[in-house]
């Protein structure tokens, strides 16, 4: 699930994202910064595990 998205064009490249992460990390959302190349941009996510299935 994308949480927010910042064009990777951006003079202070991915560090926007980084920071929007961090925050959501210090309020105990598992997000994390990925770059979509199709939009160029870098993409504050929190990977969907439901469906993920272990050992």
């Amino acid at each position: 699930m994308v949480l927010e998205r910042f064009p990777a064009g951006s003079p202070r490249g991915s560090w926007p994202a980084e920071e929007y992460a961090a925050q959501r990390l210090r309020e105990g959302v598992p997000a994390e910064v990925v770059m979509d190349l199709a939009s160029d941009a870098f993409l504050v996510v929190v990977q969907q595990r439901e469906g993920h299935s272990g050992h």
